[in-house]
């Protein structure tokens, strides 16, 4: 099997890139950092330091690198079986021309072996977004051949990978021991690939949303308290008995949700919520609560991991004040390194909280709602 995988960042070396590795897939990384390119294909390996309960050191070896947007990697695409991206939502969009690129190639050489594309981000239906991009740029002779040997198969990831600390090795990586890579079945073009860590299933969209509004929502709430508490570390924060009990009244909230939408189990789901917890906790994890903030903007965006849990509880009819409060503070939060930051800081300053809260998070039709979070965001700058 031949993989190709977009991004050779912590989370692509140390998550997918890994599971791809184990799955003795021939692996080419493909990333625009040329010294990270240079030194992945000059080693040929690294090791994946896994932390927590069932700590371990794992050697991924026998890999090669490229620039993603050279010659070799539109080569690379034309002859792939699997390609998948860590690269960031924003990204997407940029590399869509070279898989783009890629495709053409794969056509014109006659190569009809199915190749499915599976974009592995912190995001809702990532997959389908890129094919987005990537049709754009394809000829129109070639729709009917896309669709019938080109496979775009949406996912749901869930691995913590903090930033790296020094190390004796650059390429080395710090994960956690858990991880979970869900794909749509009903996405893939030919057989299924046998990779140890990925689980197909019919319904993503019931795991798609129990990730993104349990632990993208709990870890963004910690993150937000936690910079307002001083707190420098995601474990700092949840170990305040303050935060924890806002953060896991949201995920509480926000998973009463997906018991009425998804029939999930209650006591499966609170048993989900107490791993998380137990997660941010991991003493091993040194996990800046800045890092997690970042990019306030995309998190506070309609479909994203605060407003969309927020519109469930509304659509049902269900508690949210502890949602509101995890709101709330990411519009309090401020960070010099993040452009996101400075922006809404800007908005809020020029704007108000109330458009503000229109112009980011599509409130509109709730004015109720906006009136809520207005109060508790103006409470906690009295308090600040």
């Amino acid at each position: 099997m031949k993989a190709v995988h977009f991004g050779a960042g912590n989370i692509g070396r140390g998550f997918i890139g890994k599971l791809l590795a184990d799955a003795q897939a021939e692996l080419t990384f493909a990333d625009v950092n040329q010294p990270l390119v240079d030194q992945l294909a000059h080693q040929q390996s690294y090791q994946v330091n896994v932390v927590g309960k069932d700590a371990k050191i794992e050697k991924v070896s026998r890999i090669s690198a490229i620039h993603s947007a050279s010659p070799d990697a539109i080569r690379q695409i034309a002859q792939a079986d699997i390609i998948t991206t860590a690269v960031g939502p924003q990204v997407l969009e940029k590399i869509a021309g070279t898989l783009a690129q890629g495709l053409i190639a794969r056509y014109q050489q006659g190569n009809h072996q199915p190749l499915n594309i599976i974009a592995c981000e912190n995001m809702v239906r990532g997959t389908s977004q890129l094919k987005q991009h990537v049709m754009l740029q394809i000829p129109e002779e070639m729709q009917g051949w896309m669709e019938q040997y080109i496979g775009f198969v949406d996912s749901a990831v869930d691995r913590i990978v903090p930033p790296g600390e020094a190390a004796n090795d650059p390429l080395d990586v710090t994960v956690e021991t858990f991880s979970e890579w869900i794909v749509d079945s009903t996405q893939f073009k030919g057989e299924l690939p046998h990779i140890e860590g990925m689980e197909p299933t019919a319904n993503l969209m019931a795991y798609i949303e129990r990730k993104l509004f349990t632990l993208n929502t709990g870890h963004a709430i910690t993150a937000y308290l936690g910079q307002q508490a001083g707190c420098k570390t995601i474990r700092d924060a949840i170990l305040d008995p303050t935060i924890r009990q806002v953060v896991k009244a949201a995920m509480e909230e926000s998973g009463a949700v997906l018991i009425r939408r998804y029939a999930f189990d209650p006591e499966q789901h609170a048993a989900y919520i107490d791993k998380i917890l137990s997660r941010f906790e991991n003493p091993y994890l040194h996990d800046d609560v800045e890092r997690v903030g970042r990019q306030p903007l995309r998190k506070l965006s309609e479909g994203d991991r605060l407003i969309k849990p927020l519109r469930g509880t509304l659509e049902y009819g269900l508690p949210h004040q502890n949602l509101l409060i995890g709101i709330a503070a990411a519009l309090s939060y401020r960070s010099k390194q993040d452009p996101q930051a400075q922006e809404l800081a800007a908005m809020l300053a020029s704007k108000g909280i109330e458009q503000t809260l229109q112009d980011v998070c599509h409130l509109q039709d709730q004015p109720e709602v906006v009136a809520q979070i207005t109060n508790v965001y103006n409470t906690m700058q009295h308090q600040a």
